[in-house]
């Protein structure tokens, strides 16, 4: 301690950058770390061995010397041919597992001939509207051979019931599915704002979700607790591990107030976290997340299950840095983002192209993005040892400070009766939107700099990079083939089905089942996003000032 006080001194006589040394979140950063900043943690029970609780240092005991995480490239544009083409070309070009990225109308549960949907098909992602399209997404692709990732959050249950059909008409069991589904309600309310039901509504079909999947799809993940979008909403580091490790003990709590053991469902709850450009902090937020969860598990809900104590959680790097000047530059971003992820023991990660502030990546930046992951796997030495930041000065005591602030979150939430009344009263978005008026205070006073922004800037033309357009024959030809089905299909079928749904709604029944007779008669997601609206309602957010 008299050694960094000393150095301290010495600093103040020394002339330093004029740089506000904090982290992209604001935490401020001392210039030196020492042991004793880390002299109060005990070894065992603070950090731990690989693959032994608290799993700070890794949920595996050989961890990438073992296997390495799931290359998932994010993708989905378009048709759902055109989707399919790009899903064979990543496959084909090393891909270990898909991620499938839908577009404005589908997540909001609509389909393709919707009056709302109209110029939105294909255009964030591939348009979903029935059955027959989900046929066509993973034609040629066995889906007893793969793990999938679907991002959807509201009509999440229907995009499952989908998948499960398609896979049944290749001969595929559901216990034999591998993947996840987001179907993260509460972080919708909280930050990205794609909802249809009320909260509670909302809670009731996800606990059906889980009840079907802890029966019926042991392998499946049917949920993926999202920080990313909390993150890219503007939040702090320490208020995406807070909010989204809330999330998930609400999401555990829903699951035992329904009647099923934690240990039944809790190994396969997984979490979906952003990666941004503080490389340290956001490592130290991996390590802290996943020692945060293993204890509240333990301890608080009394999981018996030490697969119920691992955090598994996918990465992805973060589109909010991404720039649409000097697009090349988002290549290092990305390269670093990956790294961390990688360096905080995520189980799989998808990395960001250079041009997704311009478009959706073409296939050029589509795979230079999946080689920077392959050159970290192969090339650079971190997948050689464990944890090699592990026992770091600096990592370890940004770790524990994460783990703090994050409790002194869940004490807020806990105060406002939970997460639901939290969001309800806004408490979420007002946070949010105070870290990111912050950081931006700090952009435009240049205490913070984005390189090609607020700081070597070029007054040239910007560099030409290849584009993908969606065409507006996309939405035509959707709409056509949904004209098509609703001509061709068993009408009686749909209203029986239908009706089914709508009762089980009403009676409190597990939808999951009725949602799978619904697609297997080709009623489309609108449709059945309509049958719940009617029993359910509508959600309206309350002004937040």
């Amino acid at each position: 301690m008299r050694q960094k006080k000393k150095l301290a001194e010495k600093a103040k006589a020394t002339k330093t950058l004029p740089s506000k040394f904090t982290t992209v979140s604001g935490e401020p950063i001392e210039m030196l770390y020492t042991p004793d900043d880390i002299a109060h943690l005990n070894y065992l029970s603070d950090i731990g061995f690989p693959g032994e609780f608290p799993y700070t240092r890794g949920i595996h005991h050989t961890m990438y010397r073992g296997k390495l995480w799931t290359m998932r490239q994010f993708a989905g544009f378009g048709t759902p041919e055109d989707t399919n083409e790009r899903y064979h070309y990543l496959l084909e070009h090393g891909q270990t597992g898909l991620s499938v990225a839908f577009d404005l109308p589908t997540l909001m549960g609509r389909d393709a001939d919707d009056p709302l949907s109209e110029g939105e098909v294909g255009i964030c992602g591939v348009s979903v509207s029935s059955l027959a399209d989900m046929e066509v997404l993973f034609r040629g692709i066995n889906l007893a051979n793969i793990s999938t990732s679907m991002t959807i959050n509201a009509p999440a249950a229907m995009l499952l019931a989908f998948y499960i059909s398609v896979a049944e008409q290749q001969g595929a069991k559901p216990r034999q599915l591998r993947g996840t589904i987001q179907a993260d309600i509460l972080k919708e309310y909280i930050a990205q704002k794609e909802w249809i039901y009320p909260p509670n509504q909302s809670m009731r079909i996800i606990t059906d979700m889980f009840e079907y999947c802890t029966r019926e799809m042991p392998q499946w993940n049917p949920i993926s607790i999202s920080g990313y979008h909390i993150r890219e909403a503007g939040s702090t580091a320490v208020q995406e591990l807070a909010f989204t490790l809330a999330d998930g003990f609400a999401y555990v709590e829903a699951g035992i107030e329904k009647g099923l053991n934690v240990d039944e469902f809790a190994p396969r709850l997984s979490f979906f976290f952003n990666s941004h450009l503080d490389f340290f902090e956001e490592i130290a937020k991996f390590r802290a997340a996943r020692r945060i969860w293993a204890k509240c598990m333990r301890h608080k809900y009394g999981a018996k299950n030490p697969r119920s104590w691992m955090l598994r959680f996918h990465t992805q790097t973060a589109g909010c840095s991404l720039t649409a000047q000097q697009p090349e530059n988002n290549i290092i971003r990305t390269a670093y983002e990956a790294l961390a992820g990688v360096l905080g023991g995520t189980q799989s990660l998808h990395t960001n192209s250079m041009d997704e502030t311009l478009a959706l990546p073409s296939e050029k930046a589509v795979k230079i993005a999946l080689r920077t992951q392959q050159i970290i796997a192969h090339e650079i030495g971190v997948t050689n040892t464990i944890d090699p930041l592990g026992g770091s000065y600096f990592v370890e005591a940004l770790t524990e400070k994460m783990e703090k602030e994050a409790e002194e979150y869940f004490e807020k939430i806990d105060a406002l009766g939970g997460v639901i009344p939290a969001i309800e009263a806004g408490f979420f978005q007002r946070e949010i939107a105070e870290a990111a008026y912050r950081y931006q205070q700090e952009l435009d006073k240049k205490e913070k700099i984005i390189v090609g922004v607020n700081e070597y800037v070029e007054d040239s033309k910007q560099i030409e990079i290849p584009i993908l357009l969606i065409s507006p024959e996309v939405e035509i030809k959707q709409k056509k083939r949904l004209a098509e089905l609703r001509q061709s299909r068993n009408q009686e079928h749909v209203i029986k089905a239908s009706d089914a749904l709508r009762i089980a709604a009403s009676d409190g029944v597990n939808l999951i089942p009725r949602l799978i007779d619904c697609t297997k008669a080709y009623v489309t997601l609108g449709e059945m996003c309509s049958v719940l609206a009617e029993v359910f309602g509508v959600y309206e957010e309350p002004a937040v000032f």
